[in-house]
């Protein structure tokens, strides 16, 4: 296990700051952004569709949008629950 880094937390607020507003930003402008072995950030267009209003029953129209996808990366899904033999 690494050691840990030698960081104070105003540095390391600073640093999560920083690296939230680059993922903002590029997965506006590109779609998506991908931070390796760990998650990304994916934006995705949803259709227009037809649901029901569950306390009257009556059938409702939801318009088509753009939703942010957040998806864990394999290798921390792996790491986190792989199988101890």
């Amino acid at each position: 296990m690494p050691k840990p880094l030698e960081t104070d937390k105003k540095a390391a607020g600073v640093f999560l700051d920083t690296l939230s507003a680059i993922a903002y930003k590029a997965t506006k402008k590109n779609g998506e952004f991908v931070v390796p072995g760990f998650w990304k950030l994916v934006k995705q267009k949803r259709k227009a569709r037809t649901g029901i209003n569950p306390s009257t029953k009556q059938k409702i129209k939801s318009l088509a949008k753009t939703v942010l996808k957040f998806r864990v990366a394999k290798a921390a899904k792996d790491a986190i629950f792989r199988e101890k033999k």
